[in-house]
């Protein structure tokens, strides 16, 4: 691990604010008797005030398929003994491990859909432009497809149907041709390469206001990586047989794409009552001390 990555795992430990914490508490219900899945562990915030919630007894079982995070969370909430287990792999197999863990319904789950601030603030992971680096954006470091094989080996339909339907950017098609045009001459290998590219392809005109005018392909080649919407798909097939009658099912999303998959998903499930007819979005007090909680949406089904 490089000394930028040291200095960025040691304030992530100090900064982590989990998103939404307030609310996740309120809607997910935690109990001392109960046993809840939080799918998404990251560095382990939201799971930390779940197991204070449900103090003495209650129990929950992390997923993360982020070593790197795994072991944060896991000496993180050493404390709390028997009562956390880790298991390391990817929510979208939820089923499968609760199975083989001999997990009977659990009492609730909760998936936070964002990036970490240990994945975004570690250069060489590839998530940011920030700093020239990789790219790579695996949340699982094992998997074999990172972001430079996508825009090195993708054609250029393929490339723009990416950043279209993933990362929702009107400009696909051009910022496509300009990877493909680009990559010719020489491959593109890092994050300040792809971004300065972007920036070339679209026009001044065009750059939003609000955030860089990489983002929308940032997200796209991410979510293309890590197949990010399949594994949210089937979590959302599967996830509400995995809960007790009256058991809360709690998404947090961080963009429309995922939220408009949520919001569908929960309204024809047969499993479950919607309980959040629109989103559960941040406090003003929240975006100030959190600007990262900005774009979340919290939305909650509850088993029928």
């Amino acid at each position: 691990m490089g000394l930028k990555s040291v200095f960025a795992e040691q304030d992530a430990r100090k900064l982590h604010i989990p998103v939404l914490f307030q609310e996740v508490l309120e809607w997910l219900q935690p109990c001392s008797s109960g046993c809840y899945v939080d799918g998404t562990l990251g560095l382990g915030g939201h799971t930390e005030m779940i197991l204070e919630q449900s103090a003495p007894e209650g129990k929950v079982l992390g997923f993360e398929w982020d070593a790197q995070a795994a072991r944060f969370a896991a000496e993180r909430l050493a404390g709390f003994g028997d009562r956390f287990q880790l298991i390391p792999a990817s929510y979208a197999d939820m089923a499968e491990q609760l199975h083989n863990q001999g997990q009977g319904p659990v009492d609730g789950i909760l998936v936070d859909l964002g990036v970490s601030s240990l994945q975004l603030d570690c250069p060489e992971r590839g998530f940011s432009f920030r700093e020239d680096a990789p790219l790579d954006m695996r949340m699982d470091t094992g998997r074999e497809v990172t972001a430079e094989q996508l825009v090195n080996r993708c054609t250029q339909e393929e490339l723009a149907d990416i950043f279209f339907h993933y990362g929702e950017e009107p400009q696909a098609r051009r910022v496509a041709r300009f990877v493909v045009e680009a990559r010719v001459q020489q491959p593109l290998r890092t994050t300040r390469q792809l971004a300065d590219l972007i920036a070339l392809s679209i026009p001044k005109k065009y750059h939003p206001k609000k955030i860089h005018v990489a983002t929308k392909v940032f997200q796209a080649l991410r979510i293309a990586v890590n197949r990010e919407l399949d594994n949210l798909n089937r979590l959302l097939t599967e996830g509400p047989q995995l809960l007790k009658p009256g058991a809360r099912f709690c998404v947090i999303t961080f963009h429309s794409l995922e939220d408009r998959i949520v919001k569908q998903a929960f309204a024809k499930t047969t499993h479950c009552k919607v309980l959040t007819r629109k989103p559960i979005l941040p406090t003003a007090d929240e975006v100030r001390n959190n600007s990262r909680s900005r774009s979340a949406k919290l939305r909650v089904a509850e088993r029928l």
